[in-house]
C-alpha cells in the first residue's frame, strides 16, 4: 500500500481535506475532476502552483474534499492543504538533499493567509459602512 498524506488547508471560510499518494497527477476535487470543478483555468494553476515550484506534476494523486467559500477562497485553501502535504513527504523522506520547505516558503505558500470577512458592529449597516448622515 502506498503511503498515504494528509493535510487541511483553509482560507477565508473555505476548508479542504487534501490526501496525497504517489500517482500519475490526477487531481480530484469533491469526486469531480479538478477541470470539471473549477470554473477558470486560472484557478486551476494557481492551486497547482506547490506542486509545479517543487516539480511534483505527475508525481501525486491528489484527493481533495472542500467545502465553504467561494472558488477562490477554496482555490486558496486547496493550495495550503497540498503544500502542507508536501512538506509531510519532505519530512517522512529525509535523505532528499534539497528541501521542498525552502522552495515553498521562498513562494510563500506556508504561511496560512489570516484575512477573513469582518465582523458586523451594532449601529452600522455592515462592518464598517455607517447609516447615511442627515442634518434632519
Amino acid at each position: 500500500m502506498a503511503k498515504v498524506f494528509t493535510a487541511t488547508g483553509r482560507r477565508k471560510s473555505a476548508v479542504a481535506q487534501v490526501k496525497m499518494t504517489a500517482g500519475k497527477g490526477k487531481i480530484t476535487i469533491n469526486g469531480r475532476d479538478v477541470r470539471e470543478f473549477m470554473p477558470h483555468e486560472t484557478y486551476v494553476m494557481d492551486l497547482m502552483q506547490p506542486l509545479v515550484a517543487t516539480n511534483n506534476e505527475k508525481t501525486f494523486d491528489i484527493e481533495v474534499k472542500v467545502n465553504g467559500g467561494g472558488a477562490s477562497g477554496q482555490t486558496g485553501a486547496i493550495r495550503l492543504g497540498i503544500t502542507r502535504c508536501l512538506l509531510a513527504y519532505d519530512e517522512a523522506n529525509e535523505d532528499n538533499d534539497d528541501s521542498y520547505r525552502k522552495i515553498l516558503k521562498r513562494a510563500g505558500f506556508v504561511t496560512r493567509d489570516p484575512r477573513s470577512k469582518e465582523r458586523k458592529k451594532p449601529g452600522l449597516k455592515a462592518a464598517r459602512r455607517a447609516p447615511q448622515f442627515s442634518k434632519r
